[in-house]
């Protein structure tokens, strides 16, 4: 289909006895490169340890690999520049998380709806709550140009009291860090950007939907020109078709729909408080896995407990088992350094039992649910995935698969039966989101885990 559409481009542009002006589409084909602008962060596109990361980056590079092109991203910290370069032509189309607006959609042309977002008030754990625009004490700042400030002119329309500031100077998350700080009272925030961001800060707290189920899209500069939408039409309904926006979605916001006060509170704390005393111990017996990620599946473990003890007899800060520890050769499950070292045997152990050909992250996340449920079980709900239709190598996939192991319809069909595997995949879920915690404090040297020469012993611990 894209050579077809090269074909016509090209006879197009040849083929007439009076030259004509090339497509978009065209070209971008003649350069071999797409141009794709997006705002900063978490959500869209940032720096990672991986390299290049981000949601709408990943979904951008999947159409550029479509098209057989070369992908340029251009990342901006401000919107007002973004659509700049986006009048001026030189961008090819935005991929931000942009949700639709009528009075958006009279200036540039929206692609198709991939995604459903809503925005959400926000405000610092400890105020009173407001839960409409008539609640609100306190200065309200969004960001110039953006849904937000739209919305805020709709809702004026009933609450002409409603004022609020607009600024270029800050993106979503330091609006959102301003808040944290007591610059600011409140702002507006997309539900899936709060979400990342919660991760790390609790203290966020939702008065009300300002919005419920924005479709979002990318946009293009609104023209006679067709070439590069449809082409853009026909990659949407490819990505869906074969789940890889699903997979996409999961990779990036599946760990994060459920937020936990409580639970990312405590968390909070047990990194200040906790973590510091077996840190040294995490990156030392680590070895090529990530201490961090070791540390998250301790805490959800143990919450970094040496003496956690279950009902079935596991114990110790990585929750043993005693075949387990004399597989990994620990002799006391109570010696926190012991256990840290045997559980990075077993989860390296496990890590190599999952075939090659599964790539990072997934086969972390295979590895993870097998040190809950036991390879043999995941292993069982990779063949229902496949029984369904479903991609066996895919995490995402699996996901959906493991929790029919608790049914005796699906369970009775598989080698090694019964399994809790909804718990597996809340177990997952959860040591993802400690690990993104356990980065994102790391990254902006907020993580107070230099190595100590203290040990368990000083501390006064077995």
């Amino acid at each position: 289909m894209r050579l077809f559409l090269l074909s016509i481009a090209l006879v197009a542009l040849f083929g007439c006895s009076e030259p004509q002006q090339p497509t978009q589409l065209e070209h971008i084909y003649h350069t071999k490169t797409l141009r794709v602008g997006t705002l900063a962060g978490a959500s869209n596109y940032y720096q990672g340890t991986q390299g290049e990361q981000g949601f709408e980056y990943e979904l951008a590079q999947e159409f550029a690999d479509y098209m057989g092109v070369k992908l340029e991203i251009v990342p901006f910290f401000s919107l007002s520049d973004m659509f700049a370069r986006l009048d001026n032509g030189s961008l090819d189309l935005i991929a931000s998380g942009i949700g639709y607006s009528p009075s958006r959609a009279e200036l540039y042309r929206f692609g198709p709806s991939y995604r459903t977002i809503s925005q959400k008030l926000v405000y610092k754990q400890g105020r009173p709550r407001p839960r409409g625009f008539e609640d609100l004490e306190g200065t309200l700042t969004v960001l110039e140009r953006s849904s937000h400030s739209q919305s805020l002119l709709r809702a004026q329309k009933q609450f002409p009291q409603l004022t609020w500031n607009e600024t270029d100077e800050l993106d979503e998350s330091e609006l959102l860090q301003a808040i944290i700080d007591g610059e600011i009272d409140y702002t507006l925030a997309d539900s899936h950007t709060l979400a990342l961001f919660r991760r790390y800060h609790p203290n966020l707290s939702i008065g009300f939907s300002v919005t419920r189920n924005d479709p979002i899209a990318w946009l293009m500069r609104k023209d006679d020109d067709d070439s590069l939408y449809a082409l853009m039409i026909e990659f949407f309904g490819e990505v869906k078709e074969n789940n890889r926006l699903y997979a996409l979605e999961e990779k990036y916001f599946g760990h994060v729909r459920q937020f936990n006060y409580v639970n990312t509170l405590a968390f909070i704390e047990a990194v200040a408080d906790t973590l510091p005393k077996y840190a040294h111990w995490f990156k030392q017996y680590a070895n090529e896995l990530d201490w961090r990620l070791l540390a998250a599946l301790s805490y959800q473990e143990s919450m970094w407990d040496p003496r956690a003890k279950s009902p079935t007899g596991v114990r110790g800060i990585m929750m043993l088992t005693l075949p387990t520890a004399k597989q990994v050769g620990v002799k006391n499950r109570l010696k926190p350094e012991q256990n840290i070292d045997g559980g990075a045997k077993y989860l390296r152990y496990l890590l190599e039992r999952v075939p090659d050909r599964i790539p990072q992250p997934d086969r972390t996340w295979f590895a993870l649910a097998s040190y809950n449920v036991g390879w043999g079980h995941v292993n069982d709900a990779r063949a229902l995935t496949e029984r369904g239709g479903d991609d066996p190598d895919k995490w995402a996939d699996v996901k959906k698969y493991l929790p029919l192991l608790v049914k005796k319809r699906y369970y009775r069909t598989t080698k090694y039966g019964y399994a809790r595997g909804d718990v597996a995949v809340t177990y997952v879920d959860n040591i993802r989101r400690y690990y993104d915690t356990l980065v994102w404090l790391d990254e902006n040297q907020a993580l107070d885990v230099a190595d100590a020469s203290a040990t368990e012993e000083s501390a006064g611990m077995p």
